[in-house]
């Protein structure tokens, strides 16, 4: 299996964003490339080559689950593993998020020093290769 080395975060919230980006790439040893909206990050997902994607859920404009399926729909773009962050963590919703083709759902508030096994933990369960 590839090893996750890079990842492109979609998140609106700067003060996430922060403390993401610090968590991931100083304690996780990662490359982070940041999005503050859905529509950056597929403006910007092909030249940034990420391994995987994290993206929150609830964004103004286009929303996590939305651009999620825009990424499926573009067969350049279909084969991307996204991790979801959100505070919503219902069965139910983690169901739905997984059904759209997320690898899995990162809960929120999250901790910063396991975030990045977190991360390595759904990647390492999910065949990436075969996506």
């Amino acid at each position: 299996m590839k090893a996750l080395s890079r990842i492109l975060m979609v998140e609106d919230e700067p003060d996430i964003q922060a403390v993401a980006q610090i968590s991931l790439e100083t304690v996780g040893g990662l490359q982070v490339e940041m999005c503050s909206s859905g529509k950056e990050a597929l403006d910007r997902v092909l030249a940034c080559a990420p391994d995987l994607i994290l993206m929150d859920v609830m964004m103004p404009g286009l929303d996590g689950p939305s651009t999620l399926q825009t990424l499926r729909a573009n067969p350049e773009t279909a084969g991307f593993p996204v991790i979801f962050m959100t505070a919503k963590v219902q069965s139910h919703e983690i169901a739905r998020f997984i059904d759209l083709g997320a690898i899995g759902v990162i809960a929120k508030p999250f901790d910063p020093m396991t975030l990045a096994s977190t991360i390595r933990s759904l990647w390492e369960k999910e065949d990436v290769r075969s996506r």
